[in-house]
Formats: C-alpha cells, sequence, structure tokens
C-alpha cells in the first residue's frame, strides 16, 4: 500500500493544501453551528445521511461507489444552511471510506476525500445563498420557482470541485492527465449529483416552515423511492458485473490458449523454451518502470511480446536453425517474420495496439532498422521496449549459431548499441531495474515435459542411410569404373556441360534414370537452378529455379538428406505427368564441398519405386566424389562468360542466348532486337588518356546503357568497344525508342574522372530485328555492319549518334 511520502513532491503539496483548506472549512462549520445550534431535526437527515451512505452500489470496472445519501446532503445545506451541510457531507465522507476501507484504503486519501468533500460543499453553498439572497428554508416556506436556479449553482459547483479536486490528486499520484481522468472516471456521475439535488428540492418545498411533521411526511413518502430506485440499480448493477465478469473469464481463456499455442511455436523454433515468457514478464515490467500507466498500452505491449515472433511460421526452418551466419538471401527472408506475424495479427480486432509493436519491434532508433525504417519516436514505444528485451534475451539464450554469453557480456552489447539501435532511456531503465525484475511462471503454462518433447521432435534428425565406404563403391567393376572415369575426365578444367555428360554417362550404368538433372545452389538468390540436364524431356526443367526449403530437391539442399522414391511432381508440378516425361519417383542428394553446398543431384526414373537402397548408397558416394569438381566448373564457366573488366556476359554467351532466343521465338512467332553500341573514339581516348581513363569510360557507358534497358533486356560486351543489348519481344520502332534513351543518357551525362577532368562521350547505335535482319547472330552482326552511321531517324534499321 502506497504511502504519502511514497507521493511525488508535487503530489504531496496539492494533497496537503486541500486537506489543510477542507480541514479549515469543517472547523468553522463546527464553530458556527455551536455558536449558532440549528433545529434538531437536522440530527434525522444526519441519520438518514449516514444510513444511505453504508449502503453503496459498486461501479462495474471502475474503483467508485455510487450513494443516494447525497440527496439528504442538499436537504441538509437547503433547510439548515452551510454549516449543517458540511457537517452532513462530512459524515457521508467518513461512512463512505470507512465502508471502501475493507478494500484497503490509506489514511491520508481518507483524510483528503473528507477534506475535498467538505470544501466543495462549502464553496456550493455559500454560493447559493449568496445567489438566492436568503437564509435556511426551514425558517420559511420555500417556493420551487424560487430555488431552482440557485440549486442548479450548487449542484455543479458542488459536483464540478469535488470531482476536480479528486481528478487532480490522482493525475499527480499516477502522473496522468487529470482531463482524462476526469472525462473517464466522473462526467456520469453528475446524473448522480443532479437527481439527489431534485429529490432535495422536493423534500424541502414540501416541508412547511418549523414543521417537523412535515419533514417526517415527506421524509416517509421519499424513503421508499429512494429504496426501490436504490435495490432497482443495485440489481442492475450486479447483473453488468456478472457481464463484466463472464467477458473477462472469456478474455483470460482466449488469451491463455493464444499463450499456450504461442508457447508451443516457440519450443518448435528454440534450443531452450521459454523465450516468449520471459520477454513478456521483463517487457511488461520495464513498462511500468519507465511510467506507463496506461492499461491498454500495457496489456498490447503484454499480448506483442507472446506474439512478436509469429511471423516466424512464414521462415523456413533451415534459416531458424542455421549454424551460422545468415546469407544477405536468407536474411532477407528472415526480416519478412514482422511484416508477416504483424499481417496475420491484423485479422485479429485486439482492444489494444498490439499489431504496431509486433510489426516495428525490429526498427532501429537510427532508423537503419526494418520493415520501414522509422526513427527515433517515431517507433512505438512498446516496440522499442520488445526490442530491447527481446536482445537481452536472445543474447542470454543458446542459439543454434552460438552458445548463449553471461550477463555482463550481454549488457556490454546493449551498451554499444544504445543510441544506435536502440531507445538510449530504454536501455538505462532496464539496466537499472533488470535484476529486480520478477520472473513469474504462468499456472497455465504448458508442462516443462511437455515443451521439452516438443523442442526434441523439432531438433531430431531422421535416421540416414549407412554411407557407403569407397571399398564398397569399388567392389564392382562397374563402380570402380565410375569413379576412375570421372577421376579422369574432371581432372581439369572442364565446363559445367562437359562434366555433367561424362557423370551421367557412367552413372547410369549403375542408376538407371530417364532424366538426370544437376541443380546448382545460387548464393545470390538463395535458390537451385537446374543448370544441366540430361535424359527425357531435359530441355522442360533446364532453367528452373528452386528456392532453398522449397519442393523436394530444395527440402534436400536445406536439409541435407538423401531422399529417394518420392513423387517426382513435388519438384516439377504436373510437368511430371505429362506425355514428354511421365515420370513416377526421383532420387535426390545434396552435393557438398568441404560442408559447403554445392547444389542437388536428382535422378527421375518413368518406373514407381524405381530406386533401391543399393541406388542411395551409390549416389551418395558419388555425390561426395563430384561436388568439388562441379563447384570448379562453375567457377571455371563464370571467369569464362564474364568479362572481368565490366562483369558482362562475353560474345559467346550472346551467340548462345541468340540461337535459343531466335529457336524460341519463331515458334512464338515473335520478334526480338539487337542494338549494337559503339563507343566514338575509344582507342584516341586510351592513346590522351590512358587506359585507365579509358576502362572508365567503358564502365560508364555500361552504367547508362543498363539504366535505359527495360527489366528483361540483357546487355554484353561484344568487343573492345561495343556492347551489345538483346530486347526481348521488341519491334524496330521499340528498339528505337531504347536507343534514343541510351544515347541521351550518355550524352546528357559526362564522364568525370577521379582528376575532375570531363569528358564527353559520344555512342554510335545501331539497331537490328530478328526474324527481319537474320535469325542468327552471324546474320544480325552482318546486317548492322551493313547499314551505315547516320543521324537519328525514324526509317527501320538507321544508326543514333
Amino acid at each position: 500500500m502506497r504511502t504519502f511520502s511514497d507521493l511525488r513532491p508535487a503530489a504531496r503539496a496539492y494533497v496537503s493544501t486541500v486537506a489543510a483548506v477542507g480541514l479549515a472549512a469543517i472547523l468553522q462549520s463546527i464553530v458556527t453551528l455551536y455558536n449558532h445550534p440549528v433545529a434538531p431535526e437536522w440530527l434525522v437527515l444526519g441519520a438518514l445521511t449516514l444510513l444511505t451512505g453504508s449502503f453503496t452500489i459498486k461501479v462495474p470496472s471502475m474503483s467508485l461507489r455510487l450513494t443516494v445519501s447525497e440527496t439528504f446532503v442538499f436537504a441538509s445545506v437547503l433547510l439548515f444552511g452551510v454549516a449543517a451541510g458540511t457537517l452532513t457531507v462530512v459524515l457521508e465522507t467518513l461512512i463512505v471510506a470507512l465502508w471502501i476501507k475493507r478494500e484497503v484504503r490509506s489514511t491520508y486519501r481518507a483524510v483528503f476525500n473528507v477534506s475535498a468533500s467538505a470544501l466543495s460543499i462549502w464553496m456550493a453553498a455559500t454560493a447559493f445563498f449568496a445567489m438566492a439572497g436568503t437564509g435556511p428554508f426551514w425558517h420559511h416556506d420555500t417556493p420551487l420557482a424560487v430555488i431552482l436556479a440557485p440549486l442548479a449553482v450548487l449542484t455543479l459547483i458542488f459536483f464540478i470541485s469535488n470531482s476536480w479536486l479528486v481528478a487532480i490528486a490522482v493525475g499527480l499520484e499516477k502522473n496522468q492527465s487529470p482531463a482524462e481522468i476526469w472525462s473517464k472516471n466522473f462526467t456520469w456521475l453528475s446524473v448522480n449529483y443532479f437527481s439527489g439535488a431534485s429529490v432535495a428540492a422536493i423534500i424541502v418545498t414540501y416541508t412547511s416552515t418549523l414543521n417537523a411533521r412535515a419533514l417526517f411526511g415527506t421524509l416517509v413518502i421519499i424513503l421508499p423511492l429512494l429504496l426501490v430506485s436504490y435495490l432497482t440499480f443495485r440489481t442492475a448493477m450486479a447483473r453488468v458485473e456478472d457481464t463484466n465478469e463472464h467477458l473477462s473469464q472469456l478474455n483470460r481463456l482466449y488469451f491463455s490458449t493464444i499463450e499456450t499455442l504461442a508457447m508451443a511455436i516457440d519450443a518448435k523454433d528454440q534450443i531452450t523454451h521459454g523465450h516468449i515468457r520471459r520477454v513478456q514478464t521483463f517487457a511488461v515490467g520495464l513498462a511500468r518502470d519507465i511510467g506507463i500507466e496506461d492499461d491498454t498500452l500495457i496489456k498490447a505491449i503484454e499480448a506483442a511480446a507472446l506474439l512478436h515472433d509469429l511471423g516466424k511460421l512464414a521462415v523456413p526452418e533451415y534459416i531458424l536453425n542455421k549454424p551460422g551466419k545468415l546469407t544477405p538471401a536468407e536474411f532477407d527472408k528472415m526480416k519478412l517474420h514482422a511484416t508477416i506475424g504483424a499481417d496475420i495479427l491484423s485479422s485479429i480486432d485486439f482492444p489494444y495496439p498490439v499489431v504496431p509493436i509486433v510489426r516495428y519491434h525490429h526498427e532501429h532508433w537510427d532508423g537503419n532498422g526494418y520493415p520501414t525504417g522509422l526513427k527515433g519516436t517515431e517507433i512505438p514505444i512498446g516496440a522499442r521496449i520488445l526490442s530491447v528485451v527481446d536482445c537481452f534475451d536472445a543474447l542470454t539464450s543458446d542459439r543454434p549459431y552460438r552458445p548463449r554469453l553471461s550477463d555482463e557480456e550481454a549488457i556490454d552489447i546493449l551498451r554499444q548499441r544504445s543510441g544506435a539501435m536502440y531507445d538510449p532511456l530504454i536501455v538505462d531503465t532496464f539496466l537499472r531495474v533488470r535484476a529486480s525484475t520478477p520472473r513469474v511462471v504462468n499456472a497455465s503454462e504448458p508442462p516443462n515435459a511437455v515443451l521439452k518433447t516438443i523442442a526434441h521432435t523439432r531438433r531430431a534428425v531422421a535416421p540416414t542411410l549407412e554411407s557407403a565406404t569407397l571399398d564398397e563403391i569399388t567392389s564392382s567393376a562397374d563402380e570402380m569404373l565410375t569413379v576412375y572415369e570421372l577421376a579422369r575426365a574432371l581432372a581439369g578444367q572442364v565446363t559445367l556441360s562437359d562434366a555433367g555428360d561424362v557423370i551421367v554417362k557412367h552413372l547410369r550404368r549403375l542408376i538407371p534414370s530417364s532424366l538426370c538433372v544437376f541443380y546448382l545452389y545460387d548464393t545470390a538468390t538463395d535458390e537451385l537452378e537446374a543448370r544441366h540436364a540430361v535424359g527425357e524431356g531435359s530441355s522442360l526443367v533446364m532453367g528452373m529455379r528452386i528456392s532453398l526449403g522449397q519442393r523436394l530437391s530444395g527440402w534436400v539442399a536445406a536439409n541435407r538428406r538423401t531422399i529417394s522414391n518420392s513423387d517426382p511432381t513435388l519438384d516439377l508440378g504436373d510437368a511430371a505427368r505429362s506425355h514428354a516425361l511421365n515420370l513416377r519417383s526421383c532420387l535426390s542428394t545434396t552435393l557438398l564441398s568441404a560442408d559447403a553446398l554445392v547444389g542437388v543431384l536428382t535422378l527421375y526414373s518413368s518406373e514407381l519405386n524405381g530406386f533401391n537402397e543399393d541406388h542411395g548408397r551409390v549416389i551418395e558416394a558419388v555425390a561426395r566424389q563430384i561436388a568439388h569438381t562441379f563447384k570448379s566448373a562453375t567457377a571455371f564457366e563464370r571467369s569464362a562468360r564474364r568479362d572481368p573488366l565490366t562483369g558482362l556476359p562475353g560474345r559467346m554467351q550472346l551467340e548462345q542466348f541468340v540461337d535459343a532466343t531466335g529457336i524460341e521465338h519463331l515458334v512464338q512467332k515473335s520478334a526480338f532486337a539487337l542494338l549494337f553500341v559503339s563507343i566514338v573514339g575509344l582507342k584516341q581516348i586510351n592513346a590522351l588518356h590512358g587506359r585507365a581513363v579509358g576502362d572508365e569510360v567503358l564502365r560508364h557507358v555500361v552504367r547508362h546503357s543498363a539504366a535505359g534497358l527495360r527489366l528483361a533486356d540483357i546487355l554484353f560486351r561484344y568487343s573492345s568497344d561495343e556492347l551489345v543489348a538483346l530486347l526481348n519481344n521488341t519491334n524496330g520502332e521499340a528498339a528505337r525508342i531504347v536507343a534514343r534513351r541510351i544515347r541521351d543518357g550518355i550524352r546528357n551525362n559526362p564522364l568525370v574522372t577521379r582528376t575532375d577532368r570531363s569528358i564527353k562521350i559520344e555512342v554510335s547505335i545501331t539497331e537490328v530485328t530478328s526474324p527481319n535482319d537474320g535469325a542468327s547472330l552471324a546474320a544480325l552482326v552482318d546486317t548492322a555492319r551493313k547499314r551505315p552511321p547516320g543521324p537519328d531517324a525514324d526509317q527501320e534499321g538507321s544508326t543514333i549518334h
């Protein structure tokens, strides 16, 4: 229980002032009644005040109680004056305080409430008699019309002063806005005040001058009405209370259900479960420690802490549990969990702002976070709290990629990130109160053994096929020949196509298959690409891309496990059942070099269950032998097909691409275009300014040429001073528009060298289209060479400078 000394200085000063002034009003009223006693009938009203004040009605969901005793307070003021009314309200406040004391109230609050009520009625009563221009009405008749306006003023002053004195005190105690407290808790109580004043007006009006019998007769009529009103209202409030309790129980059930399921999901993702429970406890405690009193925001933080990792359901498990640093592509997928989790929760109509906290709990104080790059106080306070607590718990817990850190190490990291990633105020508060925050365990938490079982099954690995040794492989003459010929064929630098053809030639002797596909891992996109295929329908799968962890081969790559006799449609979709393929089973294993993923080797068969256990052992052994060869072949091809200066594909790749594109466009009866971009005077630039400047000129032209292309267009380096842009599904008119855009971009942006020298670059761009100007690259080049350069023109085949 909070004591007077626990209050802030401003609150203590305010409470003391109100108490002093209120007690002075009470003392003055006592002296007045002593010197000028009133009629003993006032004691009847005082007794009724005590009686009715004992029967209060609790307002549901609020720390307030109603009573009908205001009727007799107003009647005391009207009939017997300011002093009698002041002492009557003291009696009312004392009895209410004593009645409520069973709910535990501190002494200073009781003193303040008595003083505030006494001061309020004293001011209101004084204003009433000043406005009425007369004394207490016990001494003369009271026409109703005479007292209506003054009585309204009396009621209004009493209500406003009493409610605002309390609202200000509560605001200073809880550091909240008094206006918000008053509007939320007191406005509707005005009905209770005005109804009490109305009944008091009836009592006073029908009480004759100095006529005790009239007073008692009126009370006999009024009291039953008040009793009926009290009982009716109490019954209604009880029903409301029951309804609220029922809703509260449903809310607790709803929340505990979500909580339990969230903890089960948490156990699937964590090496040790309990992350969200700890984050929830720390986040709520930290919110209170930094001064958050808004119950709605506290509940939002409590729920968000529980659900902040819900979006990880959409993150592949191999990323969540990767024992090492995530690649950029993997981290991009991991970053999606904040947005996805918020989007999932947005379909739930939470009564408090949970979704923004979940969405922005990975934003950084300096604006470098995700998903939207919010900065500073733009980040919701709940998200800022959650990010600090989430980080600390993650640092001090075991993770797949590192063991837990000590508390001291985690604290050092938080201090380093304060002001950059995290709100400095929240970090400082967290470090100050961390040790004192209780770690509460909810009784509804699933049994510890259950969570451990979930976590264990998540980490369990399937039994592996016994790996074949080299001796087992070479025990067969065919297998010995396979290993030997592979070693010979792949000993030097070979292309992927050459390596794949040799491997498939010998592999088919050991494992009959209809189609063999080599999927190679692209670290830039975090995908597998079908780079080489041999067998029926190989053209249908070439170039197909599979995200890591997806489909069959993607799962094999992510989990590094061999899978046998699975359904090929899991990889190839409905195409596996097409007439061209008609595949019924597949065998897939990973290609690993020094434990790094190179790709996946997948064999497809038209036979149902076309592979046996021996085939599994053979493909695993062969995969170990050829993985490094494929890695080398990929590097060899990359170095051969990319120009080292510009990074563009070269002439060989252009020839292959144009030939393949030409066949495809002939089948689809569509056109494509080539733009030959020649740099005018590059040799003279090299001679005049040096080779380094010439290289800058070439890269400058590449940048602006690429900027002028469309998304699906491809730029190649054809010769030392010439580039070629391939424009898919493009006619001559569209090609000329792209050519002008490239020319204008280069012409309007001179090259500024490292020595601040400006060089204006001119290019000559020649456009040819296929099939009108030829179907092969040789034919298209021949057409382009025969077209002389000329000024801008609209006729087909013009050259643009």
